[in-house]
């Protein structure tokens, strides 16, 4: 059916896959589904699954003619009606095949990891940083990315007096990223190691109850308000006996025009101590109570759907969006926490969750 002179062009959205740098375009006939999930606490990964059945040779589709061998390079692409985006880059994980009695059924299902796999693939035992040679965490993210062949996006993070690595390169990474309270991803094969990018330009707009500009399909909001306003540290004090304590408040820019604090309310601040990491310097400690403080300012949780079609584009973890037709409360900049991108015979759906630590619009 032709769209009206009102409704927006709803174009179907093409999923591209290319593995090894050439494109399955021979294997598309029998995609049943594909499934991205991209999370900010793991690593993005891709599940595809394909229908089978095997020739008068005895040669299976999938198994024997197709491309899916384990760290072969695989990329995934959403083209739109004028563009392409991507969604994934990584590699082959494991390929699965089913043959269930019905060999009509059979089935393979293809894993793939984004390039974080890389970093995943050695234990290694290494001395980073001595009080006479010190590295920042930020370089030593710099110089394990260079190693695999990847760039790098990194602030400065914590400079170590004694900094050892006994683990996988990815393993090492999540604990400094902890430590100083950055974001760790990787995407288009770059490796990412900073705070929370908050003041970037938004992605496009979530529109809800938009009329034909409609591209939200379901969208609910939770806030939380058994989540602390501030974290507080106890450790002996520099002089006398007394032990001191030091409170940390949220430092992450306000997606919105007011704090979701108790501020407003008439009980004191909620605030929670936090116990010092055995062995962890004093400027670690420090930045692992002010990360706790900013995660506990996430009070505002959204979850919904999109119409991959209708939004027009790739939502993306780590990055902001704005939502735009729920209210002058809860309407406004949200970051994106998890995103599942599905391609099947439904469409192009976007499932997300996103935080927020604020209510109101952005003066």
């Amino acid at each position: 059916m032709n769209a009206t002179a009102h409704e927006p062009d709803r174009a179907p959205v093409e999923c591209v896959i290319t593995v090894g740098e050439v494109e399955i375009t021979d294997l598309y006939p029998y995609l049943r589904s594909v499934e991205v999930q991209m999370s900010r606490r793991a690593a993005t990964t891709c599940t595809m699954i394909f229908d089978t059945f095997r020739n008068e040779d005895g040669e299976w589709l999938v198994e024997d003619q197709g491309p899916f061998v384990p760290w072969k390079k695989l990329n995934v692409e959403a083209h739109f009606a004028d563009h392409t985006e991507n969604v994934m880059t990584g590699y082959v994980r494991e390929v699965k095949a089913d043959h269930p009695p019905n060999m009509s059924a059979s089935s393979v299902t293809v894993t793939g990891q984004d390039d974080s796999i890389l970093l995943d693939r050695e234990h290694v035992r290494k001395t980073w940083s001595t009080e006479r040679e010190q590295m920042t965490d930020g370089r030593i993210a710099t110089e394990i990315a260079q190693d695999k062949g990847l760039t790098a996006e990194t602030d400065d993070g914590l400079e170590n007096t004694s900094l050892e690595q006994d683990e996988t390169y990815i393993e090492f990474l999540k604990k400094r990223a902890e430590a100083n309270g950055f974001e760790l991803f990787f995407r288009d094969e770059k490796l990412y190691f900073h705070t929370p990018r908050l003041d970037a330009d938004p992605q496009p707009t979530i529109l809800v109850y938009a009329g034909f500009s409609t591209n939200c399909l379901s969208f609910q909001t939770k806030f939380d308000g058994h989540k602390p306003d501030r974290v507080r540290i106890v450790r002996a004090a520099d002089t006398g006996t007394d032990p001191e304590a030091e409170v940390f408040e949220p430092n992450l820019p306000l997606l919105g025009s007011t704090a979701v604090n108790s501020a407003s309310t008439d009980l004191p601040s909620f605030e929670w101590s936090m116990n010092r990491p055995s062995g962890a310097t004093r400027a670690e400690v420090d930045a692992r109570a002010q990360a706790a403080a900013n995660k506990n300012a996430w009070k505002i949780e959204a979850t919904g759907e999109l119409d991959g079609a209708l939004y027009g584009h790739v939502l993306l973890t780590h990055e902001t969006v704005e939502v735009d037709g729920v209210g002058s409360t809860l309407g406004g900049k949200y970051y994106a926490d998890e995103v599942t991108h599905v391609f099947s015979l439904d469409g192009y759906r976007q499932r997300f969750k996103l935080l927020r630590n604020a209510t109101g619009q952005q003066p």
